[in-house]
């Protein structure tokens, strides 16, 4: 049997969880409510993580703009994930929620924009 112990992150209380797997049977103790045990299940099983990074902005404002997954991503993805990310240069202008890229690491999950960036306007002459 083996024993693991988490802190929930599905709510505030944050409580402390004993996950105790056997023969592919999990049991999940220390929760207070149903989040606890559905989060501790999806941890031990098949943990995901949302990444959030920066990727280069060409004619904007500022030279980076913040990015996340639009949902979480397999644990396993993420250093292929940010393989990706650090390769893109994208146009300004960006606006929050634009998809960055569509397919990060053969995930589904798209990498989108988490602030507005303007263009750089050139004076007229």
């Amino acid at each position: 049997m083996e024993v693991r112990e988490l802190i929930c992150i599905g709510c505030p209380l944050g409580c402390p969880l004993t996950v105790r797997l056997e023969g592919g049977e999990v049991e999940v103790s220390g929760n207070t409510c149903v989040r606890g045990a559905d989060y501790a299940k999806k941890e031990v099983l098949s943990p995901t993580r949302i990444v959030t990074s920066s990727v280069h902005v060409a004619g904007g404002t500022i030279e980076m703009v913040s990015v996340k997954t639009e949902h979480d991503i397999p644990k396993g993805k993420i250093f292929e994930c940010m393989g990706e990310i650090r390769k893109v240069t994208i146009p300004a202008p960006v606006k929050i929620g634009d998809v960055v890229i569509a397919d990060c690491a053969g995930t589904g999950v798209p990498i989108v924009a988490t602030k507005n960036v303007e263009s750089v306007t050139e004076p007229v002459a």
